[in-house]
């Protein structure tokens, strides 16, 4: 019998520590993963974020006009990139109203497709 418990304890401390390896490991990584991707910040938030409205929402502007060069410049970033509807706050229907108005300034040469270098 004494044998028995001698063959078991090798068999558990490999497993056991094994597992303890690989349980270290991944806790490891895991562990790596939170500290590297967001800091803790002690304080909670330190600025409040406002909700975005759409702007053509609330100024009640129906129609986007491809020609209102001046309203278009406002939701194109410096490289010319449209900007996201989630930067704007604008909403659905008057982001796809404002990227197909962006698009046709765009190929008439009223707005640039990109920034000059």
């Amino acid at each position: 019998m004494a044998e028995e418990t001698t063959q078991r304890a090798p068999e558990s401390r490999a497993s056991s520590s094994s597992s303890s390896s690989s349980s270290n490991s991944s806790s490891s990584s895991s562990s790596r993963s939170h500290s590297s991707s967001r800091p803790s910040r002690s304080g909670g938030r330190k600025f409040f974020r406002r909700k975005k409205v759409c702007k053509f929402c609330t100024e009640k502007i129906d129609v986007i006009s491809y020609r209102d060069v001046n309203l278009l410049r406002q939701f194109v970033a410096e490289r010319g990139k449209i900007v996201p509807r989630r930067l704007t706050g604008v909403c659905t229907t008057h982001q796809r109203r404002l990227t197909r108005a962006i698009k046709q300034a765009r190929n008439i040469a009223l707005l640039p497709f990109a920034a000059r270098y």
